[in-house]
């Protein structure tokens, strides 16, 4: 009956994990860029003498799902939307760079280039700082222009675009994505990005409630495996008592 224990037991923690990640979608269904995560699971046999018929559920490496979401049209000159396959570099509140989809960017205080959450968005040579009271415009390779009254654009830096492979990134618990090894990636000319425009959450609210929904039967289910086998192991110990 222990065997049964370890399947249920292990099962219910998988289908607790795949609950988390769906509630952490569906909470992030209208945030500008987000990707969203994956859960997989995969039976593994426990290691040890006496243990071979037993398994449990081990999270395996899904990542988060790279499709594109939705475009909108908004007109407003600080919006961009990345064409395509590509991210956006951004300086991790780590100090260290990170790529986002996130492209509703505004102007800090200090005149800071920066994402919806704050952090700076980067530039060939750094963050990109925008002169007081200018009017801006993004070009379709993320060349940033400020013009300031009547005078001439000038060009303030481009905003470093990147473009490495879904399985070369990690997604961290802040949302960003991170490089496997931590490095930075170099910037690819061939990434463009459309002014004016955002891209919405990938993630669709419809099939993350059936996933809800189908994941807490599931846990039901588990959870009335472990009570099952503690009805037999009551029985069981009854009859013995009896022929005792």
């Amino acid at each position: 009956m222990d065997r049964l224990i370890y399947t249920a037991m292990s099962g219910a923690k998988a289908t607790m994990t795949r609950q988390d990640a769906l509630a952490n979608n569906l909470a992030n269904a209208t945030t500008p860029g987000f990707r969203a995560d994956l859960s997989a699971f995969r039976a593994v046999p426990v290691r040890g003498d006496g243990l071979t018929t037993r398994v449990h559920s081990l999270e395996a490496t899904a990542g988060f799902d790279a499709t594109q979401g939705p475009v909108t049209q908004t007109g407003r000159a600080l919006d961009i939307a990345v064409k395509g396959a590509g991210w956006i570099a951004v300086q991790g509140l780590d100090g260290n760079e990170a790529y986002t989809r996130a492209g509703s960017l505004a102007v800090s205080a200090d005149g800071t280039l920066q994402t919806p959450g704050g952090l700076a968005v980067m530039g060939d040579g750094g963050p990109i700082v925008i002169p007081q009271d200018a009017e801006v415009a993004i070009g379709s390779d993320g060349t940033v222009s400020a013009k300031v009254g009547n005078t001439p654009p000038t060009t303030m830096g481009t905003i470093k675009l990147v473009n490495p492979g879904p399985g070369e990134m990690r997604k961290g618990v802040d949302g960003l994505m991170r490089m496997q090894g931590g490095d930075p990636v170099p910037a690819d000319p061939l990434v463009k990005i459309a002014s004016g425009a955002v891209e919405g959450s990938n993630v669709n609210p419809v099939a993350s409630m059936v996933g809800m929904i189908g994941a807490a039967r599931q846990f039901e289910m588990q959870m009335k495996m472990m009570q099952t086998v503690e009805s037999n192991e009551q029985r069981a110990a009854k009859l013995l008592a009896n022929n005792g």
